[in-house]
C-alpha cells in the first residue's frame, strides 16, 4: 500500500502566491532573532525548528526575559510568549508585509520589547523593504499548513540521518533567508576562501561540508525538492550514482535535486528520502577523503538506529 497519501501536495496556485508572502513574513522574525541574539557559527542562532503547530525561534533574551515568536499554523497566527506569562498574537490571514511588520512591531512595543531591524530582505532578488511592501499580501491558509506539514514528514527522516554523524553537525532547522529546512555535516578541515563571497556566504562556508535539504523551489528549479551538495565539491561527485531514478545532478546549482513530487508519489517516500540522504553523502564523503571513521557512529548493540 502506499504512504504517499500522508505526504500531502502544495495547492500550485495558491502556494505560489502564499510563498513570497509567508517569505518575508519569516523574514521579519528572523531579522529580530538576528538582532537580540549572539552570533553562532554559521549563523544558527537565527534559524527556526519545526514544531507539532509550526515554526519556531529559539528562545530570545531580553532585558531579563525571553520571548519566542512561533508561527502556528493549526491555529493560524503568530504567537509572541515571554517568559513572564505575556503573550500577543497576530493573525495569520492574507495581509500586506508592510501590515505585517506594523502589527508585530506593535504587539513588541506592547510587550515592552524595543527592536530596530534591518529592513531589506536578504537573499532575495529585488528586495522591498518590510515597511515598503505592499506587494506581497497573499496567503492561503491551507497551502502554508501543507507545506509546514511536508516539513513536519521530513523532519524526523532528517533527524534519524543526522543521528549516526558524531563530528560536528547542523540541526535539522529552518533559514528563513533561503527558506529552506536544512541539515549540514561537517570534516572538521577548513573549506578554501570563497573571492568575493558575501559574509553570509563566507561564514556558511567557512570549512568543508556536506548539506542536505528541502526547499519549495525557485529559478530553474520550479517545484519544491530536496538537495544535496558538498563545498568544496570533490571531482567525480557530479557523476555519483544517486538513488532513487528521479534524482538528478543540477549544473545550474551544483546540487543534486531530487523532486518532492517523485518522493510523496513514492510506495514508500521514507526508503526514497533516506536513499537520496545516504547516496549522496556516501559519495560526497567518500570523493573528498572524509575520515570517516572518526566522524560516523557505529551501531550500538541493542539500540535502534
Amino acid at each position: 500500500m502506499s504512504n504517499s497519501s500522508k505526504w500531502p501536495a502544495l495547492p500550485p496556485e495558491t502556494w505560489r502566491e502564499t510563498l513570497p508572502t509567508l517569505h518575508m513574513w519569516t523574514q521579519i522574525v528572523g531579522k529580530i532573532v538576528l538582532k537580540l541574539t549572539p552570533l553562532t557559527n554559521h549563523f544558527w542562532n537565527v534559524a527556526m525548528r519545526v514544531t507539532p503547530q509550526g515554526l519556531t525561534t529559539p528562545a530570545i533574551p531580553y532585558r531579563g526575559r525571553t520571548f519566542t515568536m512561533s508561527f502556528d499554523f493549526l491555529e493560524q497566527r503568530l504567537v509572541i510568549a515571554c517568559s513572564d506569562g505575556a503573550a500577543r498574537s497576530i493573525a495569520l490571514e492574507p495581509r500586506t508585509v508592510a501590515e505585517f511588520y506594523r502589527l508585530i512591531m506593535q504587539a513588541l512595543h506592547e510587550l515592552g520589547i524595543e527592536v530596530r531591524i534591518w529592513t531589506l530582505p536578504s537573499e532575495v532578488p529585488n528586495p522591498i523593504r518590510f515597511e515598503d511592501d505592499h506587494t506581497h499580501v497573499s496567503y492561503d491558509p491551507a497551502a502554508a499548513a501543507a507545506f509546514w506539514r511536508i516539513l513536519n514528514c521530513i523532519t524526523p527522516l532528517f533527524e534519524q540521518f543526522r543521528a549516526r554523524f558524531i563530528g560536528k553537525c547542523s540541526p535539522v532547522h529552518f533559514f528563513w533567508g533561503s527558506f529552506d529546512l536544512a541539515v549540514t555535516r561537517f570534516s572538521g578541515q577548513r573549506a578554501p576562501a570563497r573571492p568575493g563571497a558575501d559574509v553570509i556566504t563566507r561564514e556558511a562556508y567557512s570549512h568543508a561540508v556536506i548539506s542536505h535539504g528541502f526547499w519549495p523551489g525557485g529559478g530553474s528549479v520550479a517545484e519544491p525538492a530536496f538537495y544535496a551538495y558538498a563545498v568544496p565539491q570533490p571531482a567525480g561527485f557530479k557523476e555519483a550514482a544517486v538513488r532513487p531514478a528521479a534524482a538528478q545532478y543540477n549544473t545550474g546549482f551544483s546540487e543534486f535535486i531530487l523532486p518532492y513530487s517523485a518522493v510523496a508519489a513514492a510506495l514508500s517516500p521514507e526508503a526514497d528520502l533516506s536513499a537520496f540522504l545516504n547516496d549522496t553523502y556516501d559519495a560526497a564523503a567518500a570523493l573528498a577523503g572524509w575520515d570517516r571513521s572518526e566522524l560516523e557512529r557505529a551501531p550500538l548493540p541493542g539500540i535502534g538506529g
